[in-house]
């Protein structure tokens, strides 16, 4: 089938029915987008910015984990980073780290 005949299907009168399925694909593509702008394109967004607070990790820094302990860093790994949170020394996985509170710098000026 040629695109003309394809397009001659998609916008042709439907009788009593109306548009038919052009109406149909205009609709599911208004979905897919707010879908898109609502929930895919926020959701990747913070995950960038998850990604770029974990590369900018560094020894010193006061950090929350996603568990809600706050310590301060101690060792990086590639995967895992080892901290001291009060009296003991704790490793977690990288990716569990929600938040950096102050960097080196800042705690030690502070």
């Amino acid at each position: 089938m040629t695109m003309t005949g394809l397009y001659a299907l998609l916008f042709a009168p439907q009788g009593q029915a109306g548009g038919g399925l052009a109406i149909v694909l205009v609709q599911v593509g208004a979905f897919i987008a707010i879908f898109y702008f609502l929930l895919i394109r926020p959701q990747r967004q913070q995950q960038q910015k998850h990604k770029e607070l974990l590369a900018a990790l560094q020894r010193g820094d006061q950090i929350v984990t996603s568990g809600g302990i706050i310590g301060e860093v101690v060792h990086l790994k590639e995967n895992e980073v080892t901290i001291r949170s009060g009296e003991a020394k704790l490793v977690v996985m990288r990716s569990n780290i929600a938040t950096i509170l102050k960097s080196g710098a800042e705690a030690k000026s502070a």
